[in-house]
């Protein structure tokens, strides 16, 4: 297994190199800004860039996919759920990613956005229980992502309520790899601490561990922090609908 973690700090947020280096097999998960740190990361671990994969439409940064996967010819990976004006490679829910030993089953997290996905990885020389889980901005160290970016902020805590609880069905020991840390503007208690554990979450993280829907959504719509400058502009960006912001 190869596993690379970039930490971004303008804007705040985490981008991942993943994959098989046996097989020479990787991919990129939310990368932001300059590619050039990606593909020397890639060149530098021997592999190939077989998926760009943006967990979400985001709406905090312009995502760095459409160019990488163009850079390295690589299928550039959306949900099925996305609704964008340009071609990509859909995946749904539990839809498998082929990386040589390793494989990157997908897991439709609707919540902080309609169209979010998360990413479960397994290294099958390692085991055949999955390692680790690449979670965009639905769940972070400390929190769970902020709701109301692409819905309402009720309809999507409702949405984000079921998703977290398939996230916290997997197993305790299963690492949580987020697309943001401390300093983002898509969740309220975020740690500094860029990964965590299902089971250091289920104990720790006090959105993570509310089991009851109605409890859930009326602490995720309480206390909003203010949305990301031109948020609504940089996600239709992203979407391909407009020129990139500003």
């Amino acid at each position: 297994m190869i596993l690379r973690q970039f930490l971004h700090s303008d804007p705040v947020g985490i981008s991942y190199l993943f994959g098989c280096g046996g097989k020479a097999a990787g991919a990129v998960v939310d990368p932001v800004g300059d590619i050039q740190p990606y593909l020397r990361a890639a060149d530098n671990a021997g592999m190939r860039i077989h998926f760009v994969i943006d967990t979400h439409v985001h709406a905090d940064h312009l995502s760095a996919g459409r160019a990488l996967a163009e850079a390295t010819g690589a299928p550039y990976v959306l949900s099925s759920a996305a609704s964008v004006s340009f071609p990509f490679k859909g995946v749904s829910d539990g839809e498998v990613l082929p990386l040589g030993n390793v494989t990157a089953t997908v897991l439709h997290t609707p919540g902080h956005t309609p169209e979010h996905i998360c990413i479960l990885v397994t290294d099958r020389t390692r085991a055949d229980e999955p390692w680790f889980v690449l979670t965009g901005h639905t769940l972070m160290v400390g929190d769970l992502g902020r709701t109301e970016l692409a819905v309402s902020a009720e309809e999507g805590a409702k949405q984000l309520f079921r998703s977290m609880r398939r996230l916290q069905g997997l197993p305790d020991h299963v690492e949580v790899l987020p697309g943001a840390y401390a300093g983002s503007v898509c969740g309220r208690r975020l740690s500094g601490k860029p990964w965590s554990t299902i089971g250091f979450e289920k104990r720790h993280n006090q959105a993570f561990a509310i089991e009851n829907e109605v409890e859930f959504v009326r602490f995720m719509v309480a206390e909003i922090p203010p949305a990301p400058p031109e948020a609504a502009k940089i996600r239709a960006a992203n979407s391909g609908v407009t020129a990139a912001a500003a």
